[in-house]
């Protein structure tokens, strides 16, 4: 488990259990031995194994856990997801901190699945954002790789994305640009720029950046930009974004562009609902 995954279980455990698990102390006789399954209540695409193999391995490293799936995995309603053997005491005190990761994640890789299957056989490729869970965010976003999405940017350092607040601070396009572009070759960072329109766009394609956002266009917008792009070279990479939905996602990848990215994946993902429920 890494370290960043034990900080993130130790949290929520204490978070949970605190001073104690008062409740299975107190009806579950010391030292009973059982085993539970974990179900799925809904159909969907499993991710946070990991998460919730780090829980039981903090609670208790002596459970048995048999994974019948693994990250990725489709699952149907009723479908079994884990056989846990061992201390009663130690599985229910797991339990909610289990399901609250699992589900958590799942649904994530669920509804990224949704709109991975939605633009399917066009061009374009479903990628996340930052809108994430303050913690969460390496997880969520490898959820969304579960459910086939690709990762954007995993934070502030690791490609510089100039968005419109940067845009005025900077005094405009071709200023922000100019500002950035020296730091972020010695760095060896992408360089991405958000446009609204297609005087912006122009602007952009002065400086040549590596990627530029398409935000808020409507797919004939879109359309037009793919085709003024495709005679540039180098070619930069175009990204739609900005309140696109399930009902929307085709008609945009429809446009030709080459990345469509969903905040909703993340921030707005209804958990998978799942339970684990002890054999008798």
């Amino acid at each position: 488990m890494s370290t960043e995954l034990a900080r993130l279980v130790r949290a929520a455990l204490t978070e949970d259990i605190g001073t104690g698990d008062r409740t299975t102390q107190w009806t579950v006789p010391e030292g009973a031995r059982g085993s539970a399954r974990i179900l799925a209540r809904s159909a969907g695409v499993v991710a946070g194994v990991d998460f919730a193999e780090g829980v039981f391995a903090e609670v208790d490293d002596d459970l048995s856990r048999d994974w019948r799936i693994a990250d990725g995995a489709r699952v149907t309603v009723d479908e079994e997801l884990l056989l846990v053997r061992g201390s009663l005491r130690s599985i229910l005190a797991a339990e909610r901190t289990v399901l609250n990761g699992l589900a958590r994640l799942s649904g994530i890789a669920t509804l990224t699945a949704r709109f991975v299957a939605a633009i399917e056989g066009t061009t374009a490729t479903i990628i996340d954002t930052r809108k994430t869970t303050p913690g969460w965010r390496r997880l969520e976003k490898r959820a969304t790789v579960a459910g086939g999405a690709l990762n954007h940017r995993m934070g502030l350092y690791d490609m510089v994305l100039i968005k419109e607040n940067h845009i005025r601070a900077a005094g405009g396009i071709r200023r922000a640009l100019e500002a950035v572009m020296p730091h972020a070759e010695a760095a060896g960072l992408d360089v991405e720029i958000e446009v609204t329109t297609a005087a912006e766009l122009e602007d952009a394609l002065a400086l040549s950046p590596d990627r530029i956002l398409l935000d808020n266009m409507a797919p004939r917008g879109l359309a037009e930009a793919v085709a003024r792009v495709a005679e540039t070279d180098p070619r930069p990479l175009l990204e739609a974004s900005g309140g696109i939905d399930l009902a929307s996602v085709r008609a945009v990848a429809a446009t030709g562009v080459d990345l469509i990215s969903v905040g909703a994946i993340t921030h707005s993902a209804p958990a998978l609902d799942l339970s684990l429920q002890v054999d008798r």
